[in-house]
């Protein structure tokens, strides 16, 4: 059993105001590298943390002898060169979604995986909730019966703001948008806790907030989507039947945050909130009864939209499995999953642009 698992991180925003607090909960984690595009940030977060080395080239994060785990924060357009290299270094790899910019690339990532006998996990933290874990047994336990339809919400004003900067975000040549950065978790959601997959899609994508200064404080042309909507099909399993899909996704909408998704099945309807919270109703009941759930600890000094609680969560489960010297973690998403999830991102953007239905 290894005492300490060394952890380098490749990008200074979700890393350092999760993923770093997180890990740093872990009594068998060791901060040992991260990496910013911006020397300063990097050193700025190596010192808030006691990180002892920084830079600006993830290329010696990765290299870094005492570096077990890769957890790879930047944006989407970087992430399958990042991975390749950890790979090529033998590293164990935890991946922001989505995944990949195409599902060319997300195939090569899972290919170069598969030959290296290492942890390769997207970052679908939702998944460890208390909440959803619940949910999840109370689905295959037939507390609804046949799924017949899931609706999925998530709505919240940040990018309403059109004096929030244009960064990364803005760019969809980099990734940016709501389909990926909301649309993947959703995908990834409905996926996993229906146990089967989506056949088909139509999506529309929405830019409200079209231009934006940027640092400099030019004006810049918004290319990504801050409004995603997707109508979508299920294939047929053990949970669902001809079952279909509703899911409203929005970076602008006030006034408070929403992220919940919600079954309905033959025998009733479960509804599951951005923190875990369970509410159950049965055919022929009028209303919702609230499920006794206990709630994970959350980060300190931020906002808990279910992410950073989510991550505690998972974090402490990648720990104990790479200490224990596995590589498997029982419903966490794997490079496979993280292909499917892209595989219907792909799809929803050539329904988005030809206007028509996408079979998967």
């Amino acid at each position: 059993m290894k005492e300490k698992i060394g952890i380098g991180f490749i990008g200074t925003g979700f890393a350092r105001k999760v993923q770093l607090p997180a890990f740093k909960m872990c009594e068998n984690a060791e901060l040992v590298s991260v990496a910013s595009a911006s020397l300063a940030n990097a050193e700025s977060t190596a010192k808030e943390f006691n990180i002892p080395h920084w830079t600006d080239n993830w290329r010696e994060t990765i290299e870094h002898k005492d570096v077990d785990l890769v957890c790879i924060t930047t944006p989407p357009n970087l992430h399958c060169e990042q991975t390749l290299y950890a790979l090529e270094h033998n590293k164990h790899i935890l991946c922001e979604k989505p995944m990949a910019m195409t599902v060319a690339e997300a195939q090569k990532m899972c290919e170069a995986a598969k030959s290296r006998g290492v942890m390769a996990l997207i970052d679908h933290e939702l998944r460890f909730q208390n909440g959803r874990q619940k949910a999840f047994q109370m689905l295959r336990n037939g507390e609804i019966g046949k799924i017949r339809h899931v609706k999925y919400v998530f709505r919240n004003a940040q990018r309403g703001n059109p004096d929030i900067l244009w960064n990364w975000w803005s760019d969809e040549t980099q990734g940016g948008g709501t389909l990926g950065a909301i649309g993947s978790h959703a995908i990834d959601t409905m996926c996993w806790f229906l146990g089967t997959e989506i056949s088909s899609v139509f999506c529309q994508l929405q830019t409200h907030v079209k231009q934006r200064k940027d640092a400099n404080a030019e004006i810049k042309q918004v290319t990504s989507d801050d409004e995603t909507n997707m109508l979508l099909r299920f294939a047929d399993s053990d949970l669902t039947e001809d079952a279909t899909g509703n899911v409203s996704l929005s970076m602008v909408e006030f006034p408070d945050y929403q992220h919940s998704i919600e079954f309905i099945g033959t025998e009733g309807s479960l509804k599951v909130l951005y923190l875990g919270e369970i509410f159950l109703t049965k055919k022929g009941e009028e209303n919702w009864t609230p499920i006794e759930v206990e709630l994970e600890r959350s980060v300190d000094g931020i906002f808990n939209s279910g992410f950073p609680s989510g991550f505690v969560a998972f974090a402490k489960r990648i720990i104990d499995t790479l200490q224990a010297g596995e590589t498997e973690i029982s419903h966490a998403a794997t490079f496979e999953d993280g292909l499917r999830v892209q595989e219907v991102l792909d799809a929803a953007r050539k329904s988005d642009t030809e206007g028509k239905i996408f079979k998967i």
